[in-house]
């Protein structure tokens, strides 16, 4: 039974429920629940963004080019890096407090009735109420971020989106979602609706190009890959990037080439919005560069230069690796990985770019044993010891003794997570 008080807050009813509820073969449950709240998703209108990585990035530049146009623009991600909150934005502002518990109190009602009380989860509890919250806002937009997959994510009960965008597909998740790259972009094609254009990002496996197309063939879904071979880069980065598509410029605040990426399916994709919600040109470039990602290659400190970055999996960190490449300064990293990712794929691709790893744990239960993750990063061919220290106090000394190099602190969102909290 869950078990929970009408007098908790709305954190308390979310946290009464697990992170991932009972397997779901459709999407019938999230189906209900909506139903008997009054379909608030019916009301709004979509981008609906799925991939492995990117999708935050992406998201994020969404929201900032329908802020400027003038847009009430909702915006649903996942996972929150600082607060619960933050998942949850109308305007680029989280959801209240007060808003939180009101709605989640209402939903709380339906679920005391529903037959799936005891099978529903966090996220299809979270994300009912910002399906509410949104349409209580009266939301012009809202950009909306796949949880896990796309085909059985409960986001993807929406029906009509105005576009979807699929980011980059690399293996992750393998035990739910497949173990090849096409079993993976099958999952996150199921977003694809029919007749609805779908932007898929450029670089992709071809693989997962082949799924993807196949499926907007079968759905008579417009199907846009970004041109990369028509970037012409003039500054990149772990600051930022700036660069020419198509004739026009654009600057990034976000380090590393797979922002760049990111930026043309976010370009493609308001070029097919433009006559829908009026953009122009200059928002499409003034919220890229407004646009700014906690725990993505974000820079803590310049002096001596510190680098947060939440990539979890093998494309992710391959991402960070080229961004290191671009540093001519040493590295040493604090570093914390699960122990449900392909760790021994996405270590290698860093190994040849920092000088020592600093192993830790302690930052969520899943996270591996430090001593496990420095034995395996040595078995790769790496150099790395586990960290006795708490890990802002050997952040602090990786500063101190290396002023002139970089200190990182990767590996996990929960990690990032942590920093961050430490910080605000």
């Amino acid at each position: 039974m869950v078990e929970y008080s009408s007098q908790n807050s709305g954190m308390e009813f979310i946290n009464a429920f697990t992170h991932s509820g009972k397997p779901v073969k459709d999407l019938s449950r999230i189906k209900r629940l909506l139903a008997a709240l009054g379909d608030p998703q019916n009301s709004l209108k979509f981008v609906h963004i799925a991939g492995t990585n990117g999708k935050g990035s992406i998201a994020e530049m969404f929201d900032r080019i329908f802020i400027g146009a003038g847009l009430k623009t909702g915006c649903f991600t996942s996972p929150f890096i600082i607060r619960y909150n933050d998942r949850i934005r109308v305007d680029g502002k989280d959801i209240p407090d007060s808003d939180l518990s009101r709605i989640a109190e209402k939903v709380r009602t339906v679920v005391d009735e529903s037959p799936d009380r005891m099978d529903l989860s966090q996220f299809e509890i979270t994300q009912a109420i910002a399906f509410l919250y949104f349409a209580q806002q009266k939301c012009d937009i809202v950009v909306l971020e796949t949880g896990l997959g796309g085909l059985l994510d409960c986001t993807n009960i929406i029906t009509t989106p105005l576009l979807t965008v699929i980011a980059t597909i690399d293996l992750d998740h393998t035990a739910i979602l497949g173990d090849t790259v096409a079993q993976i972009a099958a999952q996150k094609a199921g977003i694809i609706k029919p007749s609805v254009p779908c932007v898929l990002s450029a670089n992709n496996p071809k693989d997962a190009v082949q799924v993807v197309t196949q499926t907007c063939d079968k759905n008579h879904s417009p199907l846009v890959i970004p041109d990369i071979e028509s970037v012409l880069v003039d500054r990149l980065d772990c600051f930022g990037a700036d660069f020419v598509y198509k004739g026009n410029a654009y600057t990034l605040s976000m380090g590393g080439a797979h922002q760049i990426t990111n930026a043309l399916s976010v370009i493609e994709g308001c070029k097919l919005l433009k006559g829908t919600l009026g953009l122009t040109d200059e928002c499409i470039s003034r919220g890229i560069e407004k646009a700014v990602l906690p725990a993505r290659v974000e820079i803590l400190c310049r002096s001596p230069l510190t680098i947060l970055d939440g990539a979890h999996n093998p494309d992710g960190l391959g991402a960070l690796a080229q961004v290191l490449d671009g540093c001519e300064m040493h590295c040493f990293a604090v570093i914390g990985m699960c122990k449900d990712k392909n760790i021994d794929s996405a270590v290698q691709k860093l190994i040849p770019y920092v000088d020592t790893f600093y192993t830790v744990d302690g930052f969520s239960d899943r996270a591996l044993d430090r001593t496990d993750l420095a034995q395996k990063i040595l078995s790769l061919g790496g150099k790395a010891q586990p960290c006795g220290l708490p890990i802002d106090t050997q952040i602090k000394a990786l500063q101190k003794a290396h002023p002139n190099d970089i200190t990182l602190i990767c590996g996990s969102l929960y990690l990032a997570a942590q920093i961050k909290n430490k910080k605000s």
